[in-house]
C-alpha cells in the first residue's frame, strides 16, 4: 500500500532538527486517507509534529477490516524511488507484484520488504478469494544518499528471528532487538519488531540509547513507557532509552520502530523520495510518460497517473549533523 493522495503535499523530512535528544513522552493522532474505493488507513507518519523515526518516514495503519463481500486491497501499480516499503499484516494477505518480476503473496508476520532503489513500480491486492478480515501496516524507510540509486529489489521472509520473555513475543522485522537479527537488508542502523503482549505483562523491552523510537499501536490497549495506547494511536519516544517498560491488562500487538536519527535533508512528494526539486520533477516525467520505472505486469487494472506539482518549489529543509 502506498501514498494514492491525489492531493498530494511534499513533506520535507530529515536532519537533526526535528530529534528529540532525550526521552519524551508525545503521542501522535492518525490522518484518516481513503486509499481506493475499499480501504481507509490511518496515517501517522509523516504527521504535523513529527516526520521521521530513524529512517523511518512513512507510517499506515489499516483495518482491521470485514472485506468478505469487498475487493479488498486493490493498490494500482505505481512508482517508488529513495526508500524501501515494507508489508506487515496481522490478518489476511497481499499480493504483490513489481516491475522486477515480482510476484508474492504476503501473510500474517511474513516480511516482505520492497528496496526501490533509483526506481520501481508495484501494485498491491487482495487476492482473489481472500481472507475475511485485513488488518496491517505499510512502512517506508529511507534510503541514504549513499545507496538511493541502488538497483530495485524485492525481498520476502516468511521466517523472522523471535525475542521471547514472560508474556511477550516480539518478532523482528528488520534491524536488530536484544540479540535477534532480521534478514532484511538494511541500509541505515534500525529496528522493526512487531510485539505481541499477552494480558497480565509487565515487562521491559532493552533499547538502544543513541535510537529514537516510537510505538505503533496495533491492537487491543496497552501502556508504553505509562501512557495508554489505543489502536491506530502512535507514541514518539525521542532517545536517551536503554529500556522501555510495557504492561498491557489484556491482550495488545504494537510495533517498535526505531533508529539512529537520520541526518539527510529530504523531500517527499507522493510515492518519491528526492534530494531536490528537479529529481521530484525528472521522476514526475518519467513516470508519466513510461519510462525508466518499468512495467507491472499482470494486474488487472490501468497504472496511477501522478499528481500535479504543487505551484511552489519543493525543498528539503532540516539540520544537518
Amino acid at each position: 500500500m502506498s501514498n494514492l493522495d491525489r492531493e498530494a503535499v511534499p513533506s520535507l523530512c530529515g536532519g537533526r532538527g526535528f530529534v528529540v535528544t532525550d526521552p519524551v513522552r508525545e503521542l501522535l493522532s492518525p490522518r484518516n486517507v481513503k486509499l481506493g474505493e475499499s480501504t481507509e488507513v490511518r496515517r501517522l507518519l509523516p504527521n504535523l509534529g513529527r516526520r521521521m523515526v530513524g529512517a523511518w518516514c512513512f507510517v499506515d495503519h489499516y483495518g482491521p477490516d470485514d472485506i468478505a463481500d469487498e475487493p479488498g486491497m486493490q493498490v494500482p501499480p505505481h512508482p517508488h524511488m529513495g526508500l524501501q516499503t515494507v508489508s506487515w499484516l496481522h490478518e489476511g494477505e497481499v499480493l504483490h507484484r513489481d516491475s522486477t518480476g515480482s510476484l508474492q503473496t504476503i501473510r500474517p508476520r511474513q516480511l516482505g520488504l520492497m528496496t526501490s532503489g533509483r526506481a520501481i513500480s508495484h501494485s498491491e491486492e487482495s487476492p482473489r478469494p481472500h481472507a475475511r478480515l485485513l488488518h496491517g501496516a505499510q512502512l517506508w524507510v529511507a534510503l541514504p544518499d549513499a545507496h538511493r540509486h541502488t538497483d530495485p529489489h524485492f525481498e520476502f521472509h516468511a521466517e523472522l528471528p523471535r525475542v521471547t520473555a514472560p508474556g511477550l513475543a516480539a518478532t523482528v522485522l528488520l534491524g536488530t532487538l536484544d540479540t535477534a537479527t532480521s534478514p532484511g537488508i538494511t541500509y541505515t542502523p534500525l529496528v522493526g519488531a512487531d510485539l505481541a503482549l499477552t494480558g497480565g505483562t509487565d515487562v521491559r523491552l532493552p533499547l538502544e540509547r543513541d535510537f529514537e523510537y516510537a510505538v505503533l499501536a496495533m491492537s487491543g490497549e496497552a501502556h508504553v513507557d505509562g501512557v495508554p495506547l489505543v489502536p491506530g494511536s502512535m507514541l514518539y519516544l525521542g532517545c536517551g532509552r536503554d529500556e522501555l517498560p510495557l504492561r498491557a491488562d489484556s491482550d495488545a500487538g504494537l510495533m517498535l520502530l526505531g533508529g539512529e536519527p537520520f541526518d539527510e535533508e529530504l523531500i517527499m512528494f507522493w510515492n518519491w523520495i528526492g534530494r531536490s526539486q528537479e529529481e521530484i520533477v525528472q521522476a514526475r516525467r518519467d513516470w508519466m510518460e513510461g519510462t525508466r520505472f518499468g512495467e507491472v505486469k499482470g494486474y488487472d487494472g490501468a497504472p496511477l497517473p501522478a499528481p500535479e506539482l504543487p505551484p511552489v518549489p519543493l525543498k528539503p529543509r532540516g539540520r544537518a549533523r
